[in-house]
């Protein structure tokens, strides 16, 4: 093979006919090699290559093309350079370096982050790119689903959880991978689940854990373009685990789901100045991180040692590059974006407005059509809910989460809170013509408890995670209604479902986009770990025998599923203004008397009627946290009502906990009895008619 001089542009490995073109940026690098490998674990490259200063660089741009090389290739580099801390820089020739825009990584069995922390040569222990050909796989008619947010359900789940224990029933090759998804999806479609967001897909480290544990969530990122190679069913060929990871998202799209990216642009697993070179550090240090003044140590506005420079125009550049290819060569449909207000950092950390990277996201054409939610916080103390970008974007509402537990678990000062959740937080969301679906409301998430756990324990209990329970938040709002842990007794059990169901029908009637946490359909339950992020065993697995025991509760959040789509469907238009739609919705406050709210600290209940519902419905709404019995006086009847139909009252047992709307049963009288910590949902008789 001989080299030819190769282009700077696109950056990556590129598949001629006649060969790889191989570009990569490094502005300070004084020299480049090009490594090629034959097996992951090879002591040495099987080839280096130099690359000439001259001939080979253009810019800042180090380059090449050499014939003959096919799609498999590992391949890494070594940049030589200023090892000089003070100034920023950290180059290592030493170290084998993988490819920034490598759309493939291979983790050989001897894989060492320690050996990357330490001097020498860590060819033998690296991670190396793969060359891959995106053009040889069949997307047929694939295409992007588009799907408005208000008919939108997201179900947040973990690729490798959600199939890897035995009681998944798929097949033992394909269990914990994208094809184990795959053979799960008619259980999403049964539930109801329009889009599905999983947790990080991005390679990343999985032994940046404690001693004896793995990184089981992902949220340390080596690469923003090659899928997570421990998912595939070959972990030894990554241009198949990126065939396999475009299968799972072509048939999610024929089932009607759309696929939504937990992605972490806001800092990567090499960690502060003790931690790994394996990629950003040993190219451009300076560039791809923010740094203290003395420059020697890393701004750490992520609680995980290391911060992006994300506005940094080279930084900035890769994030989108990154976005474009997953859109457009992995057909995704839309990304939540971790710690997003560390866009919102200038170059040395600092709070800035109108942060380049966010309104480049917003208005990238390729990114027109995708979905992006932000988690509008960094762990440096940078809170947006309410104000990150534009109206594109949709927030994780935090806010949403804490009021509606507070109430439920009937804290003091509470009524007035939920009732601004119920109606799409218009005391955060009204400003600026942001849309109904603004809010990502949700009760649980990946970080955190359970929903089973929420109502099940007190205190976190996180000793399986060898850090003394020193680890997770204390501040749970969760309410074990009387037991700490698992309980056998009746009446215990018989509250913790009905909060359950209270959380779900809060979640689901609210105006807002909801989101589901993966198992709490069924009471998945961490033991009372509420940092499961190096759980990756049974604890931290969808325990598939629970929907056999707790079916009561997949039913219920099924059919509550079902109505909020079912009326959904008979709206027009794809946005409405949430402050127009609060001018036109006819809301009426109500507490246990007609129109007579009760907003005082002491207040456990509220009501509301709709006339012009987010769910195109005229309804009743009691919501009760309450320790007896209330008597809420009704609304009367419209001149085109003859009843009120019962659709929904959790204290009541399976079936009669939730009813379709054909069906539900007739309430007589002009009062209702809502029972101790339970919710109620009544609809006009003609309005359900005229929706079906």
């Amino acid at each position: 093979m001989s080299a030819a001089t190769g282009r700077p542009y696109p950056l990556g490995a590129t598949v001629c006919p006649d060969g790889t073109n191989f570009s990569i940026f490094s502005a300070s690098a004084c020299g480049m090699q090009l490594v090629l490998f034959d097996h992951a674990d090879d002591d040495a490259a099987a080839r280096t290559v130099t690359l000439d200063p001259v001939l080979n660089r253009t810019s800042h741009y180090w380059h090449i093309f050499l014939p003959g090389i096919k799609p498999g290739q590992l391949y890494g580099y070594r940049a030589d350079g200023p090892l000089d801390p003070v100034a920023g820089q950290r180059f290592d020739a030493q170290k084998v370096l993988i490819d920034p825009y490598g759309k493939g990584v291979s983790v050989g069995r001897n894989y060492s982050r320690a050996a990357a922390c330490i001097p020498g040569d860590n060819a033998a222990t690296s991670m190396k790119s793969v060359v891959a050909d995106l053009s040889l796989f069949d997307w047929g008619d694939d295409k992007p689903i588009n799907r408005r947010f208000r008919s939108t359900v997201i179900y947040e789940m973990h690729v490798a959880g959600f199939t890897r224990d035995p009681s998944s029933g798929v097949s033992a090759a394909v269990r914990g991978t994208y094809l184990g998804v795959v053979e799960k999806i008619p259980y999403l479609q049964s539930l109801g689940i329009t889009a599905v967001e999983l947790l990080p897909v991005f390679q990343f480290d999985v032994s940046d854990a404690p001693s004896g544990l793995t990184n089981y969530w992902g949220y340390d990122p080596v690469s923003f373009f090659a899928p997570h190679l421990a998912y595939s069913t070959n972990t030894e060929d990554p241009v198949a685990c990126i065939d396999e990871f475009r299968t799972m998202v072509k048939a999610l799209h024929v089932a009607g789901i759309e696929v939504l990216l937990d992605v972490v642009y806001n800092h990567t697993a090499e960690g502060d100045e003790h931690g790994p070179t394996l990629c950003f550090r040993g190219l451009e240090n300076n560039f791809y991180y923010i740094l203290e003044d003395d420059r020697a140590h890393y701004a750490d506005f992520t609680g995980t040692g290391n911060t992006l420079k994300s506005n940094h125009s080279v930084v900035k550049r890769l994030i989108l590059d990154s976005l474009r290819y997953w859109v457009s060569e992995m057909h995704v449909d839309g990304f939540r974006f971790d710690l997003a207000s560390i866009f919102s950092r200038s170059d040395s950390g600092a709070p800035m407005l109108n942060a380049p990277i966010i309104w480049e996201i917003d208005s990238e054409p390729v990114l027109a059509g995708t979905k992006l939610i932000a988690e509008a916080w960094d762990s440096g103390g940078l809170y947006q809910v309410g104000s990150f970008g534009q109206d594109k974007w949709k927030e994780w509402n935090g806010v949403y989460r804490d009021d509606v537990r507070s109430f439920l678990k009937s804290d003091q000062n509470t009524a007035w809170n939920l009732h601004q959740r119920i109606i799409g937080s218009p005391d955060i969301y009204k400003r600026g013509h942001r849309p109904t679906g603004q809010s990502i409301n949700f009760i649980t998430c990946h970080d955190g408890f359970t929903l089973n756990d929420l109502v099940s324990f007190n205190s976190k209990h996180n000793d399986g995670n060898k850090s003394q329970n020193s680890d997770g938040t204390n501040a749970n709002l969760s309410w074990n209604c009387g037991v700490e842990g698992p309980s056998t007794d009746p009446m215990v059990e018989q509250l913790r479902i009905r909060q359950i169901k209270n959380f779900f029908a809060l979640t689901l009637l609210s105006v807002g986009t909801p989101m589901l946490l993966m198992g709490d359909e069924v009471r998945r339950t961490q033991q009372g770990n509420n940092n499961g992020y190096c759980l990756d065993n049974r604890v931290g697995w969808f325990d598939w025998d629970l929907c056999k025991s707790n079916a009561e509760i997949f039913r219920f959040v099924q059919q509550l599923i079902r109505l909020r789509l079912q009326f959904e469907q008979a709206t027009v238009g794809n946005v409405i203004p949430l402050e127009d739609y609060l001018s036109n919705a006819h809301i009426r406050w109500h507490g246990t008397m007609l129109d007579k709210p009760d907003w005082g600290p002491d207040s456990h209940s509220i009501a509301v009627e709709f006339h012009n519902h987010a769910l195109n419905n005229e309804c009743y709404i009691a919501v009760s946290s309450y320790e007896k019995n209330l008597e809420f006086e009704l609304p009367p009847l419209s001149a085109t009502s003859s009843r009120w139909i019962r659709l929904i009252d959790t204290s009541l047992p399976s079936p009669h906990d939730i009813a379709e709307a054909a069906n539900g049963s007739e309430v007589e009288g002009r009062t209702y009895i809502v029972n101790p910590h339970s919710i109620v949902m009544l609809h006009f008789a003609s309005a359900v008619g005229e929706s079906e």
